[in-house]
């Protein structure tokens, strides 16, 4: 394999670990504290700095700034991470800080995401694979995002908030509560609108999975009894199937959120 490719433009730390293959394009500045893993790219004009490790195969487009300070005044210069994935896309002007102690010292970005220009992920989010951030979306300290999550234009997540994995977020959402997984959210503020069929289809879900799941979301959302009732009938009615257990998990698990609801308490599906 071949070295890494430095433009004479650009500005490395000597104390920065490249992998092979690594290209830096003209004008990037990359710190002392990073690691670039084998065949990443800085296209040009990317800021890479503090202890941030990118993963094989990723690719980060310019005016990104990667891993720089946190957002966050309680930050006092503590040596955290920023860890990023293989084979990420990152586009133009997008922002993601690393962790700091508040939080557990670290922001992850899984495998195979796509953040699109002027994103931001704050300091401490956990962001799962195959994540998809659209335009704009801005995703707040803390949050802790599944896997093969879609986020439309200009969202906005509350911080602390939880995103299940298969969840889709409608463009300009502002999202203050937990989405269940494979659930799907719209509006300012957002509100629960359904399941995310659309995507279970694409992705190859069973059908008679896809109707369980159907019918234990009807019963979880139903007006009838309290949520915490509602939530024990359909662990028990539906013991043996896992996605409707993923929902059930995610809806027992401690958060600092409230659970999205649909809309004046009425089920979309």
């Amino acid at each position: 394999m071949s070295g890494p490719s430095v433009h004479p433009t650009a500005i490395v730390g000597p104390r920065a670990r490249l992998g092979n293959g690594v290209k830096i394009g003209p004008y990037c500045i990359v710190g002392d504290n990073v690691v670039l893993h084998d065949n990443v790219e800085l296209v040009s004009h990317v800021s890479i700095d503090g202890h941030t490790e990118v993963g094989a195969g990723s690719q980060i487009y310019p005016f990104a700034s990667i891993g720089h300070k946190p957002q966050d005044l309680k930050y006092h210069g503590e040596e955290s991470r920023l860890i990023i994935g293989e084979r990420c896309t990152i586009r133009e002007s997008v922002t993601i800080n690393p962790g700091t102690e508040g939080g557990g010292m670290e922001t992850r970005i899984g495998n195979d995401c796509l953040i699109m220009a002027s994103a931001h992920v704050a300091h401490d989010a956990i962001i799962g694979n195959n994540v998809i951030m659209a335009n704009y979306v801005g995703i707040a300290g803390h949050c802790q995002i599944g896997d093969n999550v879609i986020f439309g234009g200009t969202c906005v997540i509350h911080q602390f908030t939880r995103i299940g994995s298969h969840a889709f977020i409608g463009a300009q959402s502002m999202v203050d509560g937990d989405v269940i997984p494979y659930g799907m959210a719209v509006g300012n503020r957002a509100s629960l609108t359904g399941l995310n069929l659309v995507g279970l289809k694409r992705r190859k879900f069973d059908r008679e999975a896809i109707h369980r799941l159907r019918a234990a979301y009807r019963l979880i959302f139903a007006s009838e009894g309290t949520l915490r009732e509602r939530v024990e009938d359909a662990a028990e009615l539906f013991k043996d199937d896992h996605l409707v257990q993923d929902v059930v998990s995610f809806i027992a698990a401690a958060s600092d959120r409230p659970i999205l609801m649909p809309r004046n308490g009425h089920s979309a599906e």
